[in-house]
């Protein structure tokens, strides 16, 4: 016999469809996830999370010093042989690698979030008090990633983590 239109497949089995139109799961509304179960997932998948977000953030921040240094992927001024910019782009290049590498993730994150905090009260501070104002946001942003990085490490994409297996 059809429902609503719809036949039954074979061996009497029901596709679920309710007189109403509406489609059940064995007789029952479709379940939605737990919250555990998503914690579960979430919990499964954070160490890769923070990898990927490791590295996405050294990717974004190297692109500021090759822009300084060489031009690439868009040109910008070349500051002054060792004025303040010149010292933060060398920073960013040599420690900027390192977190890419995830190679003494912490202690890197660590150096990085010093010198993006202090970009931001040597170059942006002054502007204003307000981020948005003052064009800081990115480096509170990055400095702030950085700090989490020093808590939290660099995930299991990371030379530390290689070391730790041995």
């Amino acid at each position: 016999m059809a429902v609503d239109g719809v036949a039954p497949r074979a061996g009497g089995a029901s596709l679920g469809i309710t007189p109403a139109g509406t489609a059940e799961a064995s007789g029952s509304p479709p379940k939605e996830p737990t919250p555990v179960q998503i914690d579960r997932l979430a919990d499964r998948f954070a160490p890769l999370v923070l990898s990927l977000v490791r590295i996405m953030t050294a990717l974004l921040l190297l692109q500021h010093p090759l822009s300084k240094f060489f031009g690439w992927p868009v040109a910008m001024q070349r500051p002054g042989l060792f004025s303040l910019y010149w010292i933060a782009g060398a920073i960013e290049i040599v420690f900027g690698a390192l977190l890419l590498a995830g190679f003494y993730t912490r202690l890197t994150a660590f150096i990085l979030s010093g010198e993006l905090a202090f970009a931001y009260f040597i170059g942006h501070a002054p502007r204003g008090f307000f981020p948005l104002g003052n064009n800081g946001e990115a480096a509170v942003l990055f400095c702030f990633i950085f700090l989490y990085f020093a808590c939290a490490g660099g995930g299991p994409l990371s030379v530390d983590a290689v070391w730790r297996k041995r």
